[in-house]
Parts: structure tokens; sequence; C-alpha cells
């Protein structure tokens, strides 16, 4: 586990972000992104009848339909113990393998930080 406090400010920001997404919303999973300019981005899941994205991919989603061109780190809220291989394959696809990827619990404590790659 990586206390959240050990986090920049910005990181912590964008786990913050996750963590309101997924309680506004009381969806399964809640995600932020932040972009090369420092843009954030911030989603949650979407499950409709005809489309399923987790909520990073939304979140990476939102981020390309706005312009974005390179990711700096991501963070999803989930009661998952890993963060998905979809979710990280979408962060790599436009940040990079070195992309940051912080899987926080729904209490807001980061539990993982791997990378996209």
């Amino acid at each position: 586990m990586t206390d959240t406090t050990d986090l920049g400010a910005e990181d912590r920001k964008i786990v913050t972000l996750a963590r309101s997404a997924r309680a506004r919303n009381g969806v399964p999973e809640g995600a932020a992104v932040r972009d090369e300019t420092g843009r954030t981005y911030v989603a949650g899941t979407v499950a409709l009848e005809s489309l399923r994205l987790t909520a990073l991919q939304t979140a990476v989603a939102m981020a390309v339909a706005s312009g974005a061109t390179s990711l700096e780190a991501a963070a999803v809220v989930s009661d998952a113990e890993s963060p998905a291989d979809e979710d990280r394959a979408a962060v790599r696809d436009l940040g990079g393998a070195d992309t940051p990827v912080f899987l926080a619990g729904p209490d807001g404590a980061v539990r993982v930080r791997v990378t996209a790659g």
C-alpha cells in the first residue's frame, strides 16, 4: 500500500477526483487522468446496454476527445486488487509505458502504483 500523503499534490488531486466521481455517480469505479498540460479528465464507469467502458477507459477517451496528446498520470478508485489490463493498455496508448497508474480503494488510500507498460 502507498500512503496517499506520499504522493505529490497533483497525484493526490487525481486520486481525490476519481474517488469523488465514484461516490457522486454511484458507480463501481471512478477515474481521473492528467494530460501533458496539466488538465484533468474525470469519469465513472459507463454501463449502457450498447456501450461498456471502465472508468479509466472513459477518462482516457475524454482526454483524447479533448485534444490531449499524452498523459502524465492516471488514477482509478475501485474495489479491485490491481488495475485491469485493459485500463493499463488505454493509459499506455496515450501516455506511454512509463505513465504511472494509481489504484486506490473506496477510502482513497492508494493500494497499488504501477506503470501503464
